[in-house]
């Protein structure tokens, strides 16, 4: 379980979050939602280790997972909103590389790609090299490598930019299946697309978690009117 307690970010004067507390559980879909400048990507990269917060915790099943961070970021996937492959480089060698950058012993790279590969449905392209491949090829590749070691946390800003409708259709099945093994924490505008499997929706707000809307039993337009409220601030 992930345990973020009273999270607080200022850049100078600007204070970009204050006291960001939630729990996502193992199996969850967690939706971060808000406008732009919410502070939805600094949240994320605190949480991947990439920012550091001015104040507040993150937990990892009871334990500070910042205090110890080479072990815990052995325990995250992260997608972020702009992708950078290695366009010289075909998937497959590029997925092996990453594993092994990531620490993963020699013995179990290969089982590792074939297995992010297959949930990401890239296996068709590991010969082609990363500079032909689409914009969402390249995202689907890029998920693949968040997903190497089976992370117990899977961070992804801005998962959907960019992707036609097929892939964010497709997006649903991977997430769902990555749920199996991690807290699955999502960032984005795609509220629609979310909707399908998101658990839980979380909206930033003035720096804060302003509401949470569960979207069990919910029909669709319920859950668009309680959203709509909430990102308004009239929940």
């Amino acid at each position: 379980m992930i345990e973020i307690r009273n999270l607080r970010f200022s850049y100078g004067a600007r204070q970009i979050l204050r006291d960001v507390s939630f729990v996502a559980s193992p199996g969850e879909v967690v939706s971060v939602v808000g406008a732009n400048g919410a502070g939805k990507t600094t949240l994320l990269r605190i949480l991947a280790t990439l920012a550091v917060p001015d104040s507040g915790t993150v937990m990892m099943d009871g334990q500070d997972a910042l205090a110890r961070p080479l072990k815990y970021r052995r325990q995250i996937g992260y997608l972020p909103e702009r992708v950078a492959l290695y366009d010289d480089m075909t998937v497959r060698d590029y997925l092996h590389y990453r594993a092994q950058l990531k620490g993963e012993p020699a013995k179990r790279v290969r089982r590792r790609v074939a297995e992010a590969t297959e949930l990401c449905q890239v296996g068709n392209l590991l010969r082609a090299p990363i500079r032909i491949l689409s914009a969402g090829q390249a995202k689907r590749v890029a998920l693949a490598d968040a997903l190497l070691l089976r992370p117990r946390l899977l961070l992804l800003d801005d998962f959907l930019a960019g992707l036609d409708k097929g892939l964010r259709e497709a997006a649903g099945s991977i997430l769902s299946n990555a749920a199996a093994f991690s807290s699955v924490i999502v960032t984005g505008h795609e509220l629609g697309d979310f909707a399908r499997w998101t658990t839980r929706f979380l909206v930033l707000r003035n720096g804060v978690i302003s509401a949470t809307v569960d979207t069990a039993g919910l029909d669709g337009a319920t859950l668009d009117e309680r959203l709509d409220a909430a990102l308004k601030g009239e929940s």
